[in-house]
Formats: C-alpha cells, structure tokens, sequence
C-alpha cells in the first residue's frame, strides 16, 4: 500500500468527513478508497461499452397507463439475453416498482436500461454497473449464469 498526500479545499474536506460520519467509516483514508474505486468503476463501465458488468435498473411506473405493461415485457423479452433476474413490487393501486438485475456488456446493459426509463409511464428509473473481472459467461448446462475469472 502506498501513502499519498493530497490537498483538498475546506468544503470538499467537510464533505468527506460528513460522508464519513453518516457511513461509519473509522478513517478518511477508507473512505476515500472506497470513493476512489466506486468513481473508476462508474467510469470503467461507461468508457467502455465492451466492458463485462453486473447491474441493476430500479425503476417505478404508472401499471394503469395504457400499454405499458406490455411495452415493458417487450423490452425485457427482447433483451432476455442480458437478464438474471426481475422483481416486481406493488406500490400502491396505481404504481409499481421493478428491479431487473442484469449481466453483460456495459453497452447493452446501457442501452436496455435507457429504453425502458424512456417508457411513457415510467416516472423515475436509474441504472447501476459494476464492472467485474474476467468474461461473462452466460451459457452453463445448469441453466445459469457464472462470471469466469481469468
């Protein structure tokens, strides 16, 4: 492990330490690693479209409006080569909440994500990628999926 001196201004300062506080880390050194990998990992999956990642789109709809339902089946059925797993959540009588977990390249995850927050009647949806070492494996004779390491 290396030491690394940095100069940070006061605000930035108080915002780590607050970040700190509220996570209970026990220093500022773990908590910066831990900011430092989750911003080169944002970055690693959004640079390169290729990369392998493991994600999940969270998203919330409006089940009544008319169609959606459906459209969204259709995006997930045209994409099923990316899906792990989907969990749907009743809100309420009009809203639902949906995680679909994922695994491929960063690209295609980004691009599956991106057609189903454009959904009319999709109200709030985000996307988070992990990158991971090694290829994703998707063909297994059990029927599901590993991450190969190299």
């Amino acid at each position: 492990m290396q030491r690394v001196t940095i100069t940070l201004d006061d605000d930035l300062v108080e915002e780590i330490d607050a970040f700190i506080a509220r996570r209970g880390y026990q220093n500022r050194s773990e908590a910066i690693r831990d900011l430092a990998r989750a911003g080169l990992g944002e970055l690693a999956t959004t640079a390169d479209p290729e990369r392998d990642c493991v994600a999940a789109v969270v998203y919330t709809f409006d089940h009544e409006k008319r169609e959606l339902a459906r459209r969204l089946a259709a995006v997930h059925h045209h994409h099923h080569d990316l899906s792990l797993a989907t969990t749907h959540v009743h809100l309420d009588e009009a809203n639902c909440l949906e995680v679909a977990l994922l695994q491929g390249k960063a690209g295609e995850i980004s691009h599956f994500a991106e057609h189903l927050m454009a959904e009319r009647g999709v109200r709030y949806g985000r996307l988070v990628m992990v990158p991971v070492e090694g290829k994703s494996e998707r063909s297994d004779p059990h029927g599901h999926s590993h991450i190969a390491q190299d």
